[in-house]
């Protein structure tokens, strides 16, 4: 199997740049395979561009053309007339695998998009791929081979977590894994202004609680352990901590926080 395979990577924005940032930089993908088609990039996307030795095109099709894994990296509404696109110009008559990013998008729908037969899977990372700490969650269609399973997974490895599932699972995991740094987002911010309520500077308490979500998130996945039996570790009979989690229960954080994830599950179930 050939784990640099002829790349065309449909789409330049975040995910579309942190991927092939991590392809070149991380893991040594000759930059000469890959083939990145974007419409009318803006000067700062041409320049990082450039600066992975990537050149970028306005024509799909072509870039498909050559490619024996397409990587599409455009938001869902406008996957299929990109699709459709592809299919009048002939782009994948000759079957390439296709890896899908794009949320609430089902392998049913690929599939009735593109050639039959056409090996499909789809794919759901999150922004912190950027910084190769991310979580990148699996799919793979009917008839994908262990080969070509392999090789979708050599797309994302250099970004941090990859997990295989079955796709009925794909929405929750959009609604977790790729909405869930919006969510970790606010509650550091909430951690650092409780600590600016209590008299330290902004600065200090933003790296503080963050560096100290990386430390607990850490332990979690370093040790394997359950988080309750963590938390319980920290929380001393008549303590602080027992203290702070009381009037974090009477916030009901938990079920907020679990209905947003649900929330975000049902949105991510109607993109596509």
């Amino acid at each position: 199997m050939n784990m640099h395979p002829d790349l065309a990577i449909l789409g330049f924005g975040t995910m579309g740049q942190a991927i092939s940032a991590g392809l070149v930089e991380a893991s040594g993908y000759p930059a000469a395979r890959l083939r990145v088609a974007t419409r009318h990039p803006a000067g700062a996307v041409r320049a990082r561009a450039e600066a992975l030795g990537i050149t970028l095109s306005g024509d799909a099709a072509a870039a498909v053309k050559a490619a024996e894994v397409v990587l599409l990296c455009v938001k869902p509404k406008e996957l299929k007339g990109l699709l459709a696109g592809l299919a009048a110009a002939g782009a994948l008559d000759h079957r390439p695998l296709v890896v899908s990013i794009a949320a609430g998008t089902t392998l049913d729908f690929l599939a009735a998009h593109t050639p039959e037969g056409t090996p499909l899977v789809r794919a759901m990372p999150n922004t912190p791929c950027a910084i190769r700490r991310g979580m990148t969650v699996l799919a793979a269609g009917q008839g994908v081979t262990g080969a070509q399973l392999a090789q979708a997974r050599a797309l994302f490895e250099p970004l941090g977590r990859v997990m295989d599932l079955d796709e009925k699972h794909m929405d929750a995991v959009t609604g977790l894994s790729a909405s869930g740094p919006a969510f970790m987002f606010v509650i550091l911010e909430s951690l650092a202004e409780g600590g600016v309520q209590c008299g330290l500077p902004r600065a200090v308490a933003l790296e503080l609680a963050a560096q100290m979500t990386l430390g607990a998130a850490s332990m979690v996945l370093e040790t394997g352990r359950h988080p309750a039996a963590l938390k319980d570790e920290v929380t001393t009979p008549a303590g602080c901590t027992i203290a702070g989690l009381m009037v974090l229960e009477d916030g009901r954080i938990r079920s907020v926080v679990a209905r947003g994830i649900e929330r975000a599950t049902q949105v991510a179930a109607g993109l596509g």
